[in-house]
């Protein structure tokens, strides 16, 4: 199992009175370590996600809105808010940008390592902001990093599974995935008058991706028997049929009992059984957080699902050891969360019964795992092979002193590379139809030379 520690988003605030609390990854992530769980684990500090990571999803016009805005200029960037931050539920608080490249690295940092194989389970609780569209930001959301991290698993993996059980339907992930088999998507979710209101049991996905956005709408007072109840047969099914090569687990906790904004009444072992259920399979799994809004709560059920996902479930005492935030979980001052007795509306008139069977009956038309043309793909990714990470620059920039200020001299504009010349050549700009930020040194292998739009020859410095 590979930790990634993004305790630094806990730092962040969404301002005063704000449902969305970032402090409570550091609240997990204190409570994980008082019970000795970090020394069982690979335990990572992520590289932090650069705008043009960012870009392999989200439009480059909203991700350099999020790098430049501010809370005293988010009225003029916004065209006062109609557009990439419309409503409350997403302020544009002090250091936004780096909130999201924290949490969408850390995310795309388990991707990574699931392709590498370096880790069976990888765990990342600051990520899971499934709400995220493709140039907005939506429901406390505002980088996707399920969608850039699930875009790093295809790169290895053939088909990737996304289960969302978070109180609200993952509609972003959905949306991005919407038209592919590649990805399958099942959401367990509230439905009805509820954010963000999508999630029928008629949206199936579309062309190529049509049955392969599966989505099961769910009642007020969901309990931990009727969960199981639908969860398993859908899953197992989906197991069986689609053969995911990977599996995406986004754990919101705001589907617990007592949850501010929830309307579920799962305990925290029944919201576990998610992870004890997937860890039987076998497959690569990421485990993400998501929503929740009762902080002591939070803590507690990810840091259990941390213990399940150890295989240790059975043997960590119930009663918290001491920590920095033992207070918070008073009275009781235990792992644990309690249903409460909350009337459960799925039992009624055999509404569970029918949606599952709707479910498991179009999941029954779907061919059997659609086949992948695969092919060779380099082990690092475009940007790291290019070296545009702002570390690599500065780097560079010391090593090579005065071969720098050369480089800069010269500048390539080249609309086509033509063909091959075994040798790495070094320049400072890029060609017009590739995104990279201007200035920076790249290093790429070319057949032959090349010509710019001119007809001259460009300059390089070969090494």
């Amino acid at each position: 199992v590979a930790w990634y520690a993004t305790a630094d988003v806990g730092s962040f605030s969404f301002g005063l009175g704000h449902f969305m609390k970032p402090h409570r990854v550091r609240m997990t992530h204190d409570l994980v370590s008082s019970y000795g769980m970090l020394d069982k684990m690979k335990v990572i500090r992520p590289r932090r996600c650069s705008p043009e990571g960012m870009t392999a999803f989200h439009t480059d016009e909203y991700v350099d809105f999020l790098y430049k805005v501010t809370p005293e200029t988010v009225q003029e960037l916004t065209s006062y808010g109609s557009r990439f931050l419309t409503g409350d539920d997403n302020p544009a608080f002090d250091g936004l940008f780096e909130f999201c490249s924290i949490s969408a690295g850390g995310s795309v940092g388990a991707a990574q390592i699931l392709n590498e194989g370096s880790a069976d389970i990888t765990i990342n609780w600051a990520g899971g902001l499934h709400h995220a569209k493709k140039r907005e930001a939506s429901g406390f959301c505002y980088i996707n990093d399920i969608v850039l991290a699930i875009l790093e698993l295809l790169r290895t993996f053939p088909r990737v599974l996304y289960i969302d059980v978070d109180c609200h339907h993952g509609d972003g992930v959905e949306e991005a995935f919407y038209t592919t088999d590649r990805v399958l998507t099942c959401s367990f979710h509230k439905f009805g008058d509820y954010f963000p209101g999508t999630g029928h049991i008629d949206d199936k996905g579309k062309g190529q991706g049509h049955g392969y956005a599966v989505n099961v709408p769910l009642k007020d007072g969901l309990t931990d028997e009727a969960f199981k109840q639908v969860f398993c047969p859908v899953i197992d099914h989906i197991l069986e049929w689609y053969r995911p090569s990977a599996v995406v687990l986004q754990l919101g906790a705001d589907s617990l009992a007592g949850d501010k904004l929830g309307r579920f009444n799962i305990s925290m072992e029944g919201h576990a059984m998610c992870v004890q259920h997937l860890r039987k399979s076998d497959i690569p799994l990421m485990l993400l957080g998501g929503g929740g809004y009762t902080m002591k709560n939070v803590a507690r059920a990810w840091t259990y699902e941390t213990a399940c996902a150890l295989g240790i479930e059975h043997t960590i005492d119930k009663n918290l050891p001491w920590h920095e935030y033992f207070e918070w979980f008073g009275p009781r001052y235990r792992l644990e969360v309690l249903p409460t007795n909350m009337e459960d509306h799925n039992v009624k008139d055999h509404y569970l019964d029918g949606v599952q069977r709707e479910v498991l009956n179009n999941l029954r038309l779907l061919p059997f795992a659609p086949s992948v043309a695969m092919q060779s793909v380099p082990k690092q990714s475009i940007s790291d092979i290019l070296a545009c990470k702002a570390e690599d620059e500065e780097l560079a920039d010391e090593e090579n002193g005065g071969l720098d200020k050369r480089i800069r001299s010269k500048s390539v504009f080249c609309n086509h590379m033509l063909p091959h010349c075994l040798s790495t050549l070094y320049y400072r700009d890029y060609p017009s139809n590739i995104r990279r930020p201007h200035g920076r040194l790249c290093r790429v292998s070319f057949r032959g030379g090349g010509h710019s739009r001119n007809g001259n020859k460009f300059p390089c410095i070969v090494r």
